[in-house]
């Protein structure tokens, strides 16, 4: 990344933040997007990088951010919220869901409609990275709208990668459990998903997972493709 650039979605705190700093390290030209301004100018200026306030659920605000960004290499299209609602679906208020979805799910389309074909284009080596969950890839029970909005991500990922197999432009996905973040006051340092994520750009793999819970993420689709009903999941040996 020395010298190129590269763009960060909600690079005000958390994954973003740290994927920001890692990225510096690396001598990335950094152009920085958040709907916190003022978390945002804190990070920039730290940084050195170029802040572009952006609500990622807007398409003209994102479309405008590719403008700004102008020959990046790099997007982490990593904004993200939980929402308000943590219940069972039915407990979760109509705004909610549709906040939930515009900023996790609509947040990566609207980054991809604005991104990738500025990529093909230059026809010059590249690379998407999406923030996922675990919650995408195995259903926990309650949380609202977040699990099944990372559900789609994941399916926007996987969509994405293989229309994009065989271009210059890559596709990966970095999938944490609980992450210490504004989100969540426990669970893995930011940085370490940091380093995670951008380890699939290096190595090509196209989702990394916690290890403690890859077992738990097949019983789960082992029981939905034996027409089981879906169980809790737990980290650990398959049950």
């Amino acid at each position: 990344m020395e010298g190129r650039t590269a763009v960060v979605t909600g690079a005000g705190s958390g994954i973003g933040r740290a994927l920001a700093r890692r990225l510096a390290e690396r001598g990335a030209h950094l152009v920085l997007a958040d709907t916190d301004s003022s978390a945002l100018s804190d990070v920039s200026k730290s940084l050195g990088a170029r802040a572009v306030p952006t609500d990622v659920a807007v398409p003209e605000a994102v479309e405008a951010l590719a403008q700004a960004a102008g020959d990046a290499r790099l997007v982490c299209l990593n904004a993200g919220i939980v929402g308000r609602d943590l219940g069972a679906p039915w407990e979760v208020t109509a705004d909610d869901w549709d906040r939930v979805f515009a900023v996790n799910v609509g947040g990566v389309v609207n980054g991809l409609r604005a991104f990738v074909p500025r990529l093909l284009a230059a026809d010059q080596p590249a690379h998407i990275l999406i923030t996922g969950s675990l919650a995408g890839a195995t259903t926990f029970p309650g949380g609202g709208a977040y699990g099944p909005s990372k559900h789609a991500v994941h399916a926007v990922a996987e969509h994405a990668a293989m229309v994009l197999a065989g271009t210059p432009v890559g596709v990966s996905m970095v999938c944490p459990a609980l992450v210490s973040t504004g989100m969540s006051g426990e669970g893995t340092d930011p940085s370490t998903v940091a380093a995670r994520a951008l380890a699939t750009i290096d190595d090509g793999t196209f989702a990394v997972l916690p290890a403690e819970w890859h077992d738990a993420v097949v019983d789960a689709a082992t029981r939905l493709t034996s027409g089981q009903y879906p169980e809790p999941p737990h980290p650990g040996a398959a049950r």
